[in-house]
């Protein structure tokens, strides 16, 4: 739960004002245990900013911060004190709203790790922000339908694969789609792409390069097929999600990581109510990549052709498919 808004907004207003002198003008607010917390302004420029300092944690200087539409992060000294501190500001375009929702939420989400060590409330405060960063890629609006369907098409795989015995918190971290990876699950030595539809005849499946196919660099490499159909007895998408929420609340570790994919992949609880489709699904089919199986790779397209994006149809490479624990068993998670 993110802290209350006008935790920020009032100390900013506070600081608020001109000077032409380079530097930080900052008021401590709530600290997240070890880790100090400030909210600051930037001047020349008059920018909002978090400040989070740690007297221990020490961070790579080759580490890139992450940065995103309507905010940066970067290394900050403050006070001179030493200290690792992180600034998290906004950008003159950057949405005040938006950018204040992001620091109550960031801060929060330090205060559910705060008795924990300054190390972990590091990776914590940039894993969130850059979970921040791809909903921002995003464009901070709600999913589209077709995202939609995908998105409770990866859940229901991701409960599936915690179903049939992998750990909660390696089957989250393993689930890098919403992070960009190339495919949307990377488990032991393989990979798995995950396509949801909810068409009745044939199973179309959207295919976005020439990389998502291609086994060259994990293997084996499986598409699994994850059939949905609308029902009054199923679930909207936000349900989805918070029924695997309820099966990790012994492991805040694994909570936190699937709160951070969740709203990398687009879902956030200010656009729930926009999700008012009720799904059912299928227990997913899976197929291995091999020869034969209808895909264009690099290797397969004519010279000078750099991007593609083209749709199969699932079904006819499903065949009779494999279930998920026998697709795991070869992957080498369980």
């Amino acid at each position: 739960m993110g802290r209350p808004t006008d935790e920020f907004s009032l100390a900013w207003k506070a600081l608020s004002g001109a000077s032409d002198k380079e530097g930080w003008r900052s008021i401590a607010v709530a600290p997240a245990g070890p880790c100090v917390i400030l909210a600051g302004r930037r001047f020349p420029g008059n920018e909002e900013a978090l400040l989070a300092g740690f007297a221990f944690a020490k961070m790579p200087v080759a580490e890139k911060l992450p940065e995103g539409r309507g905010f940066e992060v970067s290394r900050a000294d403050p006070h001179g004190d030493g200290k690792t501190w992180i600034a998290l500001s906004r950008k003159e375009s950057g949405n005040l709203d938006l950018f204040t929702k992001m620091v109550c939420d960031v801060a929060g989400a330090l205060d559910l790790v705060s008795g924990d060590g300054e190390e972990r409330l590091l990776r914590v405060l940039l894993s969130r922000i850059r979970a921040w960063q791809e909903f921002m890629m995003k464009g901070a609006q709600a999913l589209s339908a077709e995202a939609e369907i995908g998105l409770a098409g990866e859940l229901s795989f991701l409960a599936a694969v915690v179903r049939a015995g992998v750990p909660a918190i390696v089957a989250i971290e393993s689930w890098v789609g919403p992070l960009e990876g190339i495919q949307d699950f990377e488990l032991g030595t393989g990979a798995i792409e995950v396509k949801a539809t909810l068409a009745t005849q044939g199973f179309p499946a959207k295919i976005s390069s020439l990389e998502q196919l291609d086994d060259a660099l994990r293997k084996p490499l499986f598409v699994a097929g994850v059939r949905l159909r609308q029902s009054e007895t199923g679930k909207t998408l936000p349900e989805i999600a918070q029924e695997l929420e309820a099966c990790l609340l012994n492991d805040a570790e694994a909570l936190r990581e699937f709160s951070d994919r969740l709203f990398a992949a687009g879902l956030h609880e200010s656009h729930f109510d926009r999700y008012t489709r009720r799904f059912v699904a299928d227990e997913p089919m899976l197929a291995e990549v091999l020869e034969g199986f209808p895909r264009l790779i690099q290797g397969s397209v004519p010279s000078g052709v750099r991007r593609v994006a083209y749709e199969i149809d699932l079904d006819k490479a499903l065949g009779h498919g494999i279930c998920v624990s026998d697709a795991l068993h070869r992957v080498g998670v369980i």
